[in-house]
């Protein structure tokens, strides 16, 4: 009986944290080759910046997508929880705790109320989570002509301050990273979340409540989606209710897809999310160096998101097609 030899192959995400190495070393050349320092403490204070508003949202986004999902509305209840943080503050210090509580409620209710419409309603996410954010726009729109409230310099901090060229923000971001991977390695409803993305019939079947799985993970997206907001009140001072303009959320499904998680859900983690995230800040701030033009700088992103997606499935496929239809030496 021969046995074949089985070549290592690295997983998803190793892959892109090797990816993320080759996109620092390439941006590092181009960088030098223009005559500056990527790794210059200002660019490493932009880069790191850049991480943190995008990865709270790619975090709660990647739960969502796990469970064969999605949340367009993400972006619009950053900015309104922006508005509700500002304005509850009223530039009071004292008023800190409760305005994040409040924060909290509110982005988690919009998460609960889109999680309900999709898993008990059998509305498509797309149109739930799309409708969610035009009604949260509309209320935005109509309400606020311009920045509302302020907030306090103690709260502020939360946006400025660092620990060498470590944003605090970023310091939160990566807190709150560890503990949903630990939420998805180690918890039962983690665990649900992969079954319910991998085949949703198969895990209703096998006992899991499908629907209050993937209501936690819409709870938990907005909740995250709460924190960007207090990020956005702490930089800009004020409440922001123009943030929406910006496609946070576009930007948090690009770093879900870079890291690696299917679209189709049950696969990936958040992981491989923060390589993404940190793959867009690289080519952020490498694009701004070289003082790239905005549509280019567009196009090139598009371009690295393309790629990746596609080496992604390629990899699918040949895992799927060197799966042994019958087991080996088996006598015939």
């Amino acid at each position: 009986m021969t046995q074949r030899l089985r070549t290592p192959r690295l997983g998803t995400t190793a892959l892109i944290y090797l990816a993320l190495a080759g996109v620092l070393a390439a941006g590092a050349v181009a960088v030098a080759l223009d005559g500056g320092n990527l790794f210059a403490t200002a660019n490493l204070v932009d880069m790191l910046t850049r991480t943190s508003l995008t990865g709270f949202l790619a975090i709660g986004m990647t739960l969502v997508i796990l469970c064969r999902s999605l949340d367009l509305s993400v972006g619009y209840t950053a900015a309104l929880s922006s508005l509700v943080a500002a304005t509850t503050m009223d530039g009071q210090a004292a008023n800190v705790p409760l305005a994040i509580a409040a924060v909290l409620l509110v982005s988690g209710l919009i998460g609960a109320a889109n999680g309900a419409v999709t898993a008990y309603l059998g509305v498509n996410p797309f149109i739930t989570t799309l409708g969610t954010g035009l009604i949260i726009k509309g209320y935005l729109d109509t309400q606020y002509k311009g920045p509302a409230g302020d907030v306090p310099a103690v709260f502020q901090q939360f946006g400025y301050t660092r620990i060498g060229p470590v944003p605090m923000s970023t310091l939160v971001m990566l807190a709150v990273a560890a503990a949903a991977i630990w939420f998805l390695r180690s918890s039962r409803t983690g665990h649900h979340m992969y079954a319910v993305g991998g085949d949703a019939d198969v895990a209703r079947m096998s006992g899991i409540r499908t629907g209050r799985t993937l209501l936690a993970a819409h709870v938990l997206c907005g909740m995250t989606a709460g924190v960007a907001g207090l990020l956005l009140a702490a930089r800009f001072g004020t409440g922001s209710a123009e943030a929406y303009t910006n496609l946070y959320e576009l930007d948090a499904i690009a770093a879900v897809v870079l890291g690696g998680t299917l679209l189709l859900g049950g696969r990936g983690g958040v992981a491989g999310t923060v390589a993404g995230v940190a793959i867009l800040a690289v080519l952020d701030t490498v694009f701004n160096v070289l003082q790239i033009d905005p549509f280019a700088k567009d196009v090139l992103r598009g371009v690295v998101i393309i790629a990746a997606v596609a080496i992604y499935a390629r990899r699918q496929l040949d895992r799927t097609a060197r799966r042994p239809r019958f087991a080996e030496g088996r006598a015939s």
